[in-house]
Parts: C-alpha cells; structure tokens; sequence
C-alpha cells in the first residue's frame, strides 16, 4: 500500500478493527476482539483480511499497523554503527526522550510541540484522513540517539508540502547522524510526492540554523518577535527545502 493511501475496507468491522489499531498504537490481539465486540469468526475473518491486505502486522498476540515507509538502513559513521529505520510503537519512550535531551540543549520550539504531541496521542503513527506522521528514528545499540519526523497534512492546497524535524542526542552529535537523518526525510518525501519541507527554527538557535544552510535550506521568511522565550520576544526563521 501507498504510504499515503489511505485504507479502503472490505467492512464496516474492518474499519473499526484498523482504526482502533490506529488510535492506540499497539493492542492485545483478545482485547481489540472485546473493545470491538464481533462474533469469534467474524472477528478472525476480518483480521486476517486486513493482514494479508497489509493494513495490520501480529507480533506474539500484539497488533500494530502494518504501514512499513522504508527499509532499514545501517551506517558505518566513525565508531558507532547505526541503524536508520522507520520508528515503531516500541520506540515511543525513547523518541521522547531523544526529543526532551535535544530541547533540553537547544531552543526547538516545534521539536518540542511533536514530543507533547505524542504524548496527547499516545502512539508513534499516525495515518488517517487529515494527517499522516512519519518518522525515521536513529538507533546506536538498540537505543534511540536521534530521529527525523514529518508532518504531512492531506488538506488538498498543502498535501504537497510537509514540516521536518530533525534532532539527535548532544553525546553522538558530529558523527554524521543528523545529515543522515536529514537526508532520509527528505529522500522518503521526494519518492512521495512531496514538492517543499519547511522547517521553524527560532533565531537564537544557531546551531540548527547553520546544520540546515550547510545542507541546502533556505531561509524563506522571518516571524518577527513570534516565540516568548525566557521572557523574550524572538523571531522565527522559515526554512525550506525545495525537492
């Protein structure tokens, strides 16, 4: 299935079955058949519809979306090996920790409003009529060290245009981590349509705003005085990214 396909069910129970799957992330596969309330085979039908149509994945009694948005990639980047690959529900706690520790360090008022985000919907993914989410995490031993997010908005006049974010962990900073984030985002939205990224950076952040010239961002525009910070006004500077 197209990444940004949206579903077409074979039933109303399979609609219901694949969007509580959605809404939640992740679900016991008993308890989705007692939310749902369908009889046994109904139920064991529809899933497995849905399976082999490739909307919903089973792993040991857990179900998930089945929505896969790239391979896994694996980079030699100095001493650490890492791993480039979509984001799972199982990376929740460390996206969000990986987000925290790099607006912990850097002014990154978007980055910060994706982690509370996820947080108020409780799931990594996010497919559905209105909006699409994806993200690419970036993993050193399993752990999750930095991550790219894009926020793809399917209202027709801007579907063709999406916001990155792109952030990694300060301790694994300078190995190349962030460019190779960057530039899976970017690669994943040109095979998908997409025309232009932008990206809302505050002007006192220095460090994003020279990472994002460096790789070919432009500044579009200026928001004069449009963060409170600290008890400051401070302008917002608009990157873009033309595909």
């Amino acid at each position: 299935m197209d990444a940004l396909e949206r579903p077409t069910f074979a039933s109303e129970a399979s609609r219901r079955l694949y969007e509580y799957v959605e809404r939640h992330g992740t679900v016991e596969r008993h308890k989705l058949r007692e939310i749902v309330s369908l009889p046994v085979e109904e139920f064991q039908t529809r899933l497995e519809e849905l399976k082999q149509d490739g909307y919903l994945a089973e792993d040991g009694g857990t179900l998930r979306l089945a929505l896969e948005f790239g391979a896994v990639e694996k980079h030699e980047l100095d001493e650490f090996t890492v791993t480039v690959r979509p984001a799972r529900q199982d990376d929740f706690d460390g996206l969000i920790e990986t987000i925290r520790d790099v607006t912990a360090e850097d002014t990154y008022v978007v980055a910060e409003t994706v982690a509370e985000q996820l947080l108020y919907d409780d799931t990594v993914t996010r497919h559905n009529a209105i909006e699409t989410r994806q993200f690419f995490v970036a993993t050193v031993d399993g752990a999750v060290v930095g991550w790219t997010h894009l926020d793809l908005h399917r209202v027709e006049p801007v579907r063709e245009v999406a916001q990155q974010t792109v952030g990694v962990r300060e301790a694994y900073r300078g190995h190349g981590i962030g460019s190779t984030l960057l530039q899976r985002g970017i690669e994943w939205a040109e095979a998908n349509g997409y025309r232009k990224l932008y990206n809302s950076v505050p002007v006192v952040n220095d460090t994003a705003l020279e990472f994002l010239t460096v790789h070919g961002w432009d500044t579009e525009a200026i928001r004069k005085d449009h963060y409170t910070i600290d008890g400051e006004y401070v302008d917002e500077v608009m990157m873009a990214y033309e595909l």
